[in-house]
């Protein structure tokens, strides 16, 4: 794959062709960048993927209360790492989902709809993917969620249309992930199940990060996509 930097929203590119025809969109946690998945993902990728691009932004810099108001890389501001209920800054989540939309709408003008675009992120990365893809009305072709959660559930599944479930959900834990725990991301894919979404889940013997293991289960499960796009 060969890096470029993307026109806009302060992002790393990877392609492995000329002219994309499908578009992989991936969210990095907190405090990351989207630099710092470009070795994953070339751990991820596969040899039957098509020609793509690869946009990694970089989430805006703000205070995180939760970190003594350090100002960082972040989806959304965590106010309490105890629990869910009041882990996630609502406005914030509302904010960045404006701005991944952006993004999936400037591939419409680059030539890749939203139906050859799998959406995915690890921690408040899936959180995001999660919280994009329950509001669509144009499905995209997957979402990927790593060590997730879903804050304030009934908030974010409120408004699920038929067209957002029908985007399949790969979804994968670590058993042992002290700051997401695994139960929180088994509640996250019960409640989304319930909603209508096929998940596909995965639970691996890690912590909060992600395995070769998980990555390539990962990466396969998202060739199936661009496939059957």
């Amino acid at each position: 794959m060969t890096t470029a930097s993307a026109p806009t929203l302060d992002a790393l590119e990877l392609q492995n062709g000329a002219e994309p025809t499908h578009t992989l969109l991936w969210l990095h946690g907190l405090g990351d960048s989207g630099d710092g998945w470009e070795p994953a993902i070339r751990l991820m990728a596969r040899p039957n993927w098509p020609t793509l691009r690869v946009v990694l932004p970089h989430a805006p810099v703000r205070a995180v209360t939760a970190n003594q108001g350090m100002r960082m890389r972040a989806w959304y501001d965590i106010v309490d790492f105890n629990g869910i209920d009041n882990r996630a800054d609502q406005g914030g989540i509302d904010e960045s989902v404006a701005l991944i939309e952006a993004l999936i709408a400037r591939e419409a003008e680059r030539g890749v709809p939203p139906q050859r675009i799998v959406l995915g992120g690890f921690s408040q990365g899936a959180v995001m993917t999660l919280a994009v893809g329950a509001r669509r009305t144009a499905p995209l072709a997957g979402l990927v969620a790593l060590s997730s959660y879903l804050p304030a559930p009934e908030r974010q599944l409120a408004q699920v249309s038929a067209a957002a479930a029908a985007q399949p959900v790969f979804m994968a834990h670590g058993l042992h992930d002290p700051l997401v725990l695994y139960r929180y991301g088994e509640t996250a894919a019960a409640q989304l199940r319930e909603r209508g979404f096929a998940v596909d889940w995965h639970d691996y013997p890690i912590q909060h990060e992600a395995s070769e293991a998980e990555l390539a289960a990962a990466g396969d499960w998202i060739a199936q996509r661009f496939a059957a796009a």
